[in-house]
């Protein structure tokens, strides 16, 4: 399947279940998935094994262009979006100007919406890049990725493309020093004829004992929304995810939970 795709650089303003009224940047192909994973969630279907030669980036010039012209439109209808937020076709950390974008960002922002938050959808695992490090924390919102509390979980949902470790992300979550948000997708099945569940008490604990040490200013706790292209896997209710968000109440961490 071919999921589900932007096609645009800016699209929206559009009602987002976590961010309010979201006018979304999309860094990436306009095609294709462009990312570092292949979860076996993904509203945007499978990655593509030959991405890297199929990907036509968008430059910074014409993101930044894009983006002007958005704000100028929606400045005239009087129209004030609550959030700018980077998501779209992947992981927009993967575009090489990302630190760049989000300068120029935060600058037509404080122009035109400076109410407006900016947040970016990531999957944490390019918060090595030192470059990408500093622009996440310059914006208000750095929402990374932590779906599981084993390293076989995180490989069964998560699927990274190049090596890369769950220790190694949380060392990089733990980083920040509190300064994120952590989402994280519960969800239960059967993938290639191996159980996937994140919801089992193991997995809990697991994932408890890292945000312990990582110390996010709030996890945020949702299960997908959209078609999947592992067609074996369900949804988690929000009663379940609420049971499993009451935990973080011991750790005094805050957390929203989203249907």
């Amino acid at each position: 399947m071919s999921g589900f795709l932007f096609n645009d650089i800016v699209f929206g303003p559009v009602m987002s279940r976590r961010f309010g009224v979201s006018l979304g940047i999309n860094l990436l192909p306009e095609n294709m998935k462009y990312c570092s994973f292949n979860c076996i969630y993904c509203e945007c279907g499978l990655t593509a094994s030959d991405q890297e030669k199929r990907a036509r980036l968008f430059t910074t010039e014409e993101i930044t262009e894009a983006l002007r012209l958005r704000f100028e439109e929606l400045k005239k209808e009087g129209l004030k979006p609550d959030n700018i937020t980077f998501a779209g076709n992947g992981e927009p950390t993967m575009h090489p100007g990302f630190a760049e974008i989000i300068d120029r960002t935060i600058e037509l922002r404080g122009k035109y919406f400076p109410e407006a938050q900016i947040t970016v959808l990531s999957n944490s695992t390019r918060l090595h890049i030192p470059s990408v490090k500093a622009a996440l924390l310059k914006i208000d919102n750095n929402v990374l990725k932590l779906d599981a509390g084993s390293e076989q979980m995180y490989q069964l949902i998560n699927r990274p493309a190049s090596p890369i470790t769950l220790a190694e992300i949380i060392d990089r979550l733990i980083d920040f020093k509190g300064h994120l948000v952590i989402q994280t997708l519960f969800l239960r099945g059967t993938v290639n004829n191996q159980a996937v569940d994140n919801t089992t008490l193991e997995e809990v604990d697991l994932w408890l004992e890292h945000l312990k040490r990582i110390k996010p200013s709030l996890v945020m706790l949702y299960s997908f929304s959209r078609e999947t292209p592992e067609k074996e896997i369900e949804r988690v209710s929000k009663e379940e995810l609420l049971s499993i968000a009451r935990k973080l109440e011991i750790l005094n961490i805050p957390y929203e939970v989203f249907e």
